[in-house]
């Protein structure tokens, strides 16, 4: 039997990281509003709150009176949801005190040789603590140097003006299908050297990592997420295979040859792809979806866009800041320490609610909530995180940001949303599965 034969057998023969009353506990639906709630009952974690667009005023209430609060449940544990902007970094700049060995979403430990990453897959990198988490993290760092980044504007700003130039006039489409996710799934595909003509299964394999299994979801069963999990690591298996004796500038070949990765079995590298493929694929693609969805939402903001184009500069953190496609990352704590006056002990799980930290009124205002494209200080967001996990793909997703609007702003005089999005269920991807619009196309 093979490293990759008894790594796939493993994932499938796990067994589940939540239990059906986790799920419950936290999945379940009819989530009261946050005035209607006592302070104690407040658990911001239902992705039902995000599905819904109901999520804003259960942060407000725990940053205004509980800034870092507490929750337990049977199968979960003990976790805190820190909200608050300076907290937030606080956590996030001390890997010693509050560990991502354990994982970066909200979970149980998992029974087997490595800790859960997302929903069950793989461990990888950003489920590390230095030194192991340096040295992986180094291999795949030069993709996004700024050599590389100078090499692929050309070709992302070729292919945002093809997909473009090729929407309907006077039409009702999907903004999230027709070019959000095809143009990230087309930078993503060149990222790791794939096959174009199958680009859509990296989308279809994002989706399925960061899903919760239920049915009529994007899968239906835990069965199913890691049935998939293993046919994403055959498909990679045979791109290892050929980037070992032919290697290039990509992402598999980096992983295949890196120092630090080069020796790992086949689990370790898809841990670190479906990280790469989750970080390039829904945190860009939910930005560029909710530029649109945000732009109509504030339209004064959109003329003022249009008016001067030289906005474009600080659109790109504003939004990045506004959206928040990650809503949180978990750490746990290694000892007994003390954050925000509360007393956290070891083994706790730290949510750092990035989305709440991009709304702290006392570092971005009043107006926090809203789109303002001259905010002053739009780029102190913590959308990449902070410290040793900070996105290494930080200039590579603003890059596609910016070019993206540089060409809309050529071509249209204003993209109109039609009806109210469709949202995913996921208190973890704070994005988008259908944004209805139309476009006008500029006349001369």
């Amino acid at each position: 039997m093979t490293d990759t034969e008894l790594d796939r057998e493993t994932w499938l023969a796990r067994k589940p990281v939540r239990s059906p009353e986790m799920e419950q506990a936290i999945f379940g639906g009819d989530v009261a509003e946050a005035a209607d709630l006592s302070l104690e009952e407040i658990n911001p974690l239902n992705p039902h709150l995000f599905r819904e667009h109901r999520w804003h005023a259960h942060f407000a209430r725990l940053r205004a009176e509980d800034p870092v609060h507490f929750n337990e449940l049977g199968s979960s544990g003990r976790y805190w949801s820190v909200t608050k902007y300076e907290d937030v970094r606080s956590v996030d700049g001390d890997w010693k005190t509050y560990s991502s060995a354990d994982g970066i979403t909200i979970g149980s430990r998992v029974d087997g040789p490595d800790p859960a990453s997302i929903n069950g897959a793989p461990a990888s990198f950003i489920a590390m603590d230095p030194p192991d988490q340096t040295t992986q993290r180094k291999t795949v760092r030069g993709i996004s140097a700024p050599s590389s980044l100078r090499n692929l504007d050309d070709q992302i700003r070729e292919r945002t003006v093809s997909v473009l130039d090729a929407l309907p006039e006077g039409e009702t489409f999907d903004w999230v299908e027709t070019v959000s996710i095809e143009l990230t799934t087309l930078l993503l595909a060149t990222l790791f050297d794939f096959p174009i003509e199958d680009r859509h299964k990296l989308t279809r394999w994002s989706d399925v990592v960061t899903s919760i299994p239920q049915p009529g979801g994007v899968v239906e069963s835990g069965a199913q997420q890691r049935a998939e999990f293993a046919e994403c690591l055959e498909y990679f298996e045979q791109l290892w295979v050929e980037r070992r004796a032919n290697p290039g500038f990509d992402l598999v070949s980096m992983l295949a040859h890196g120092e630090g990765t080069r020796d790992l079995p086949a689990a370790a590298h898809l841990g670190n792809l479906f990280l790469l493929i989750v970080g390039g694929n829904d945190t860009t693609r939910n930005s560029m979806s909710g530029s649109v969805y945000g732009l109509n939402r504030y339209p004064d903001q959109y003329t003022k866009l249009i008016a001067d184009r030289s906005l474009v500069a600080n659109l790109v953190p504003e939004i990045i800041r506004w959206q928040t496609p990650l809503a949180y990352m978990r750490r746990t704590a290694t000892c007994d320490t003390e954050l925000g006056g509360k007393q956290i002990r070891k083994d706790d799980q730290v949510l750092m609610w990035y989305l709440s930290a991009n709304r702290d009124e006392e570092v971005f205002g009043a107006n926090a909530e809203v789109i303002d494209l001259e905010r002053s200080n739009a780029d102190r967001h913590l959308s990449f995180g902070y410290g040793i996990h900070f996105c290494m793909g930080s200039r590579l997703a603003e890059l596609q940001l910016r070019i993206l609007w540089e060409e809309i702003l050529e071509r249209f005089e204003r993209i109109e949303v039609v009806e109210e999005p469709e949202r995913t269920l996921s208190a973890f991807i704070n994005g988008y599965t259908k944004l209805p619009v139309q476009v006008t196309r500029s006349r001369p």
